[in-house]
């Protein structure tokens, strides 16, 4: 299975152990495309939990106006049933 948005896999040159400062400016650049893919993982991560905090407060909006529109059903439903009993009431 090939990982999403992979990067192709930059080899180490072979140098030689008597080059000591080519290596170390190796080993910088690779630490520098490290920190940069780290940075790039960080933003998306945090774009993807302020897509999913919206989504839940959009959730949670819908659920509450749902929740009130039923209660609100159930309180002019009582209301018709209390003010159809205190007619049924006179009238008798």
């Amino acid at each position: 299975m090939k990982k999403q948005n992979a990067r192709p896999v930059v080899m180490k040159p072979a140098i030689e152990a008597a080059n000591p400062m080519m290596e170390m400016v190796w080993r910088l650049e690779r630490l520098e495309r490290q920190v940069q893919r780290l940075s790039e993982l960080v933003r998306n991560h945090a774009e993807d939990n302020d897509r999913l905090v919206r989504i839940v407060a959009e959730d949670r909006d819908v659920i509450r106006r749902e929740l009130l529109r039923k209660h609100e059903h159930r309180v002019r439903v009582r209301k018709h049933l209390r003010d159809v009993s205190s007619k049924v009431g006179v009238e008798q």
